[in-house]
This record gives C-alpha cells, sequence and structure tokens, in this order.
C-alpha cells in the first residue's frame, strides 16, 4: 500500500515538474521574443542611425521610397537613388550598366505617416462603437436569450482571420459603397477588426466598478446616463484604455485588411499632399492680406473633403512588398530591417501614450 507521505512526495515531485515545465516555456518565449527584438534592434539601427552628426538617417526618416541604381563609374562603386541618377545623367552624359533595386533607396516617410493616420482613424472609429456598445450590453440590456447570442456572436468574430475582415471590407467598403482603396475603407475595416476585443475588455471593465456606486447615485436622484457618465466610466477607463492598447497593437500590425482596402504598392505621396497645399496657399493668401480668397479657401475645403478617400502607404505592407515582391539583396535587406526597426518604435510609442493615460487615470480613481 501507499503510505501518505508516498503521496505527499508524489504530488510534490508532480507539482516541481509542472513548476519548472511552466517556468522554462517562460522563459524560452522571452529568449526567442529577445532575439528577435535584437537582431532587428540591431540590424535596423545600422539603417536608422550613423556613425557621424546628426547620427541619425534623416533621408530614411524623411524621404518617400525610390529604386536605387547600382553602377561602376571609373572604377567606383555608385549607389545612387533616383532622383540621384537622373541628376547625375544630365551632369555626366555617358551610358552605364545599372543595376536597378525597387524599394532600395530614399525612406519611408509616407509609410510612417500612413501607419499613424490608419491607427489613428480606425482606433478613434472602434472605441466610439466599442465602448457605446459595452455601455449598452453592461448597463441597459436584460440578460436575454438575444443579448447572450450577441454576446457569442462578438466573441466568434474575435476569432476571426484578419484576411476575411480584408475581403469584407474590400467587398462592402471598396466595391459596395465606392470608397476604393482609401483610408476610410481602412479605416471601417480595421476598426471592425477590433471591435470584439474593445467590446469584451470594456463590459468587463463596465462590470467590474461596484454596484454600489451606481446604486447611491440614482438613490440621490440621478438619472442613468448621469450615473454611467459621472460614476461608472470613470472607474472604467483604465480597463478601457487597455483594450484600446490590445486594439493598436493588432491594427498597426495587420497586413492583409491594409492590403486590400487602403494601400498602394507604389504610393510615395502623403494623402494629406493636396490638404497641406490647400493650407499653403490660405496663409499665403492671409500673409498678402487676403484672408477672403475663395481659390485658396476652396482648395482648402477640397484638400479636407478628399483626404479620408486617398489611399496611403503603411509600413506592414511596406515590409511585406519589400521583403517578398521584389529579389532579396543586401539592400533590400537594409531596408526591412530599418522598416522593421521604425514600425516597432512607433506601434511602442502609440502604445505608451495608452500606457500613460491609462495609469494617469487609474491613480487618480480609487474605490
Amino acid at each position: 500500500m501507499i503510505t501518505a507521505s508516498a503521496k505527499k512526495r508524489r504530488v510534490r515531485a508532480t507539482e516541481l515538474v509542472v513548476f519548472w515545465s511552466f517556468r522554462l516555456a517562460t522563459y524560452f518565449i522571452l529568449a526567442c521574443a529577445t532575439y528577435i527584438f535584437l537582431d532587428i534592434g540591431i540590424k535596423g539601427g545600422r539603417t536608422v542611425f550613423r556613425s557621424s552628426p546628426p547620427f541619425i538617417n534623416v533621408p530614411f526618416l524623411t524621404q518617400p521610397p525610390q529604386t536605387l541604381y547600382v553602377f561602376e563609374d571609373h572604377g567606383r562603386k555608385m549607389e545612387l537613388s533616383d532622383r540621384e541618377f537622373r541628376q547625375w545623367k544630365t551632369t555626366h552624359h555617358e551610358e552605364v550598366d545599372a543595376t536597378s533595386i525597387a524599394y532600395s533607396a530614399g525612406g519611408i516617410w509616407p509609410c510612417i505617416v500612413g501607419t499613424a493616420l490608419l491607427v489613428i482613424g480606425s482606433m478613434t472609429l472602434a472605441l466610439f462603437v466599442g465602448v457605446s456598445s459595452a455601455i449598452y450590453l453592461s448597463e441597459y440590456s436584460r440578460n436575454g436569450p438575444f443579448i447572450r447570442l450577441v454576446r457569442v456572436a462578438i466573441l466568434n468574430l474575435a476569432g476571426v482571420p484578419s484576411i476575411v475582415f480584408g475581403l469584407f471590407g474590400f467587398g462592402l467598403f471598396v466595391i459596395f459603397f465606392g470608397w476604393n482603396v482609401s483610408l476610410l475603407a481602412g479605416w471601417f475595416t480595421l476598426g471592425l477588426m477590433v471591435l470584439p476585443a474593445i467590446i469584451t475588455a470594456s463590459e468587463e471593465s463596465l462590470r467590474a466598478v461596484p454596484q454600489g456606486l451606481r446604486e447611491g447615485s440614482l438613490a440621490l436622484g440621478a438619472t442613468k446616463w448621469q450615473t454611467i457618465r459621472k460614476n461608472v466610466l470613470p472607474y472604467a477607463l483604465p480597463g478601457i484604455l487597455t483594450s484600446s492598447i490590445l486594439g493598436i497593437a493588432r491594427v498597426a500590425g495587420e497586413t492583409a485588411p491594409i492590403m486590400f482596402t487602403a494601400a498602394y504598392a507604389t504610393r510615395d505621396e502623403l494623402p494629406t499632399k493636396q490638404l497641406t497645399d490647400g493650407m499653403a496657399e490660405v496663409w499665403v493668401a492671409i500673409r498678402h492680406f487676403h484672408p477672403f480668397d475663395s481659390a485658396a479657401w476652396h482648395q482648402l475645403f477640397t484638400g479636407l473633403c478628399d483626404t479620408p478617400f486617398q489611399a496611403v502607404m503603411a509600413l506592414p505592407y511596406h515590409i511585406y512588398v519589400v521583403s517578398s515582391k521584389i529579389p532579396q539583396n543586401e539592400y533590400t535587406e537594409r531596408v526591412q530591417y530599418g522598416a522593421a526597426f521604425v514600425f516597432l518604435i512607433v506601434v511602442m510609442l502609440i502604445t505608451l501614450t495608452s500606457i500613460m493615460l491609462r495609469e494617469r487615470n487609474r491613480s487618480r480613481l480609487s474605490w
């Protein structure tokens, strides 16, 4: 017969094995993530940073992507961007056997702006609709069969692959609504994609607020909406911001929905170009004491209305194109790692902003 002490030893041995299995699995995941981030940081840092002042590769961060031309000129190896190569040909009237490599010169500035616009627009839409839905499900709805079915549908939508959302957005927003490939189509597609996570996390945050806060507010004569706005939402805000962090991480890293609804691989201009040109015209009119110049204001208004219908280029899609659509060499690798490094920095900055807002609200509110 097995004694009680032997059973305890077996239980302790099993617990020890389980403990070390979980611990080693955690360390393995951390080691893999560390290797990936170090690899991107070291190789991408060589593209973004320089050893001489200003220590930052400014053209890479401020110029649009260009074709790189590599050729020999009197024994020297020349590496010129498309614009530099055309200027060189005007001053050197000679034919050279140049090798052209797409997207391996210039920079990624339109990709950075496009990524930021897609994240900000889609998260604004998703937070507005998601928090409104969570408020209804948590505060107004009755827990009947229909509401339970809605919650199950929301959970199921959270597991739908992103490419399905991309095809849905392409069929509905791009073709049926006639928005074409544009910022607006990308906003709605990415916003719908992160809605399930935001609704679920926001509803749980609202339900975590003690019921006594609601009852006390209602007992003092406040309306239902006043109670939600003054006594529930402020305390649920840290959890809602947590859901926004998860949404930002997913929206910024998706490629398929952006590829179907928002991005052109050859797009090297900012979607706000017409808007900025209109603002410049208005500023010139004001400086010349013609603040009511109808042509300048018309251009500004046209640019404002036209911007959401412009296509963009985004960092994840740019990385995908450079990594898989053109022949690979040392020049494309440099652009890939540089774009990935900047992409991680952009996502970290946006996420850090949400974390700081969450901690600020959490430190001010307690029950």
